[in-house]
């Protein structure tokens, strides 16, 4: 079998986790099927080393350009592939010589990505979804979806679970991390943390609010006085409402904005906050609670899309709409030790669940299948 895997995607934050993993667990499970990663050179050299049967294939051109297509087509049709794996939804399969297999991550891009481009994107984007051979949904949740909003026939829909990036899962932070934190980013006090994306659905506007009203709860029982609330993502200065939310609140001195940390220092963040906090509104799977959650940090999530789907009973899942909800269930887990210790047990548990080497096993069952 010769497989195609379309790499180009490598150095995004979620499809790069997806792509990176999926690669390393293959190589680890085959050796005798002919993998080419096709990608920009610098993407590929960042997989380190792999075996064999797994040859790079350099090719930088944007996705939209005609030469584009005609280039990997022909890339294709030279090595004689069985089957090409497209693991995101930026690229939409024009032309191929073989059939092709789709990775959906998220539907929400999609709709907010067609209310801009109209109607001859989603049409495109439809016909690539139906043309595949098999849709690979990194949740049920997302499964589903597909099935509602596209009817696509279920039996051409493989739920294949994202797992969490081994760099995140080496360990706790020691004593010299969390000097490293103090040290560097002037943190040497309690705090909740958010991690991700900040975009309207990811609802960091009403974790700001929500904070708001827990510090508040914790002034009556003089509990937690230094309790700040830090949000690594994107910078403040791109998001004039969070600004405005955060003065709104009189949380000037007590959220902070770190934007973009390495991901050996986010490890440290997660080890070191009190609670995970992550009400967001739509996640196609949602990775960063189980990143806390191997951390042993409890969290407080959203009991909408894949995410009850993806903590289980390891998390406090609340009404993501209703900041007095957030409030409530923060305050709770902050406070209740038993609580604490309960989630994470759980946590530990459920992180276990999932990994890249299941994940990649049921992705070469689905190769074989199409192949055969």
């Amino acid at each position: 079998m010769r497989v195609a895997i379309d790499m180009r995607q490598t150095g995004a934050f979620g499809v790069g986790t997806y792509v990176r993993n999926v690669v390393r667990s293959l190589a680890g499970l085959d050796r005798d099927d002919h993998f080419l990663l096709v990608g920009a050179p610098e993407r590929l050299r960042e997989l380190g080393d792999l075996p064999e049967n797994f040859l790079r294939v350099p090719f930088a051109h944007e996705t939209s350009s005609p030469r584009y297509y005609l280039e990997f087509q022909s890339i294709i049709r030279r090595a004689q592939c069985d089957l090409v794996h497209v693991p995101n939804m930026f690229w939409r399969p024009l032309i191929l010589s073989c059939p092709y297999v789709m990775t959906v991550h998220d539907l929400l891009l999609f709709s907010e990505v067609t209310k801009r481009t109209g109607k001859l994107y989603r049409w495109l984007t439809r016909r690539a979804l139906g043309r595949a051979e098999r849709i690979l949904a990194v949740s049920k949740f997302t499964r589903n979806e597909l099935i509602r909003t596209h009817g696509i026939p279920p039996d051409r829909i493989d739920v294949a679970y994202n797992a969490i990036d081994d760099r995140l899962a080496h360990g706790h932070a020691t004593d010299a991390d969390r000097q490293m934190i103090a040290e560097r980013y002037q943190v040497n006090y309690p705090f909740l943390l958010y991690a991700g994306n900040i975009q309207p659905h990811k609802n960091v506007t009403r974790i700001i609010e929500a904070f708001s009203a827990l510090k508040s709860e914790l002034v009556k029982g003089d509990q937690y006085p230094d309790l700040k609330l830090i949000i690594i993502g994107d910078e403040l200065s791109k998001h004039a409402d969070l600004r405005r939310t955060v003065v709104r609140s009189g949380m000037q001195n007590d959220v902070r904005f770190l934007g973009f940390v390495p991901i050996e220092v986010l490890r440290i963040f997660y080890d070191a906050a009190k609670i995970f906090v992550f009400p967001s509104l739509y996640e196609g799977f949602g990775l960063p609670p189980l990143e806390a959650m191997a951390h042993g940090t409890p969290v407080v999530t959203s009991n909408v899309s894949s995410l009850p789907e993806v903590v289980g009973q390891a998390a406090v899942t609340v009404n993501p709409e209703n900041v007095f909800d957030i409030m409530r269930a923060l305050h709770r887990v902050l406070l209740d030790q038993p609580l604490r210790d309960r989630m994470k047990e759980r946590g530990y548990r459920q992180v276990q669940r999932f990994s890249w080497t299941s994940t990649a096993t049921q992705i070469l069952n689905v190769y074989r299948d199409i192949a055969k």
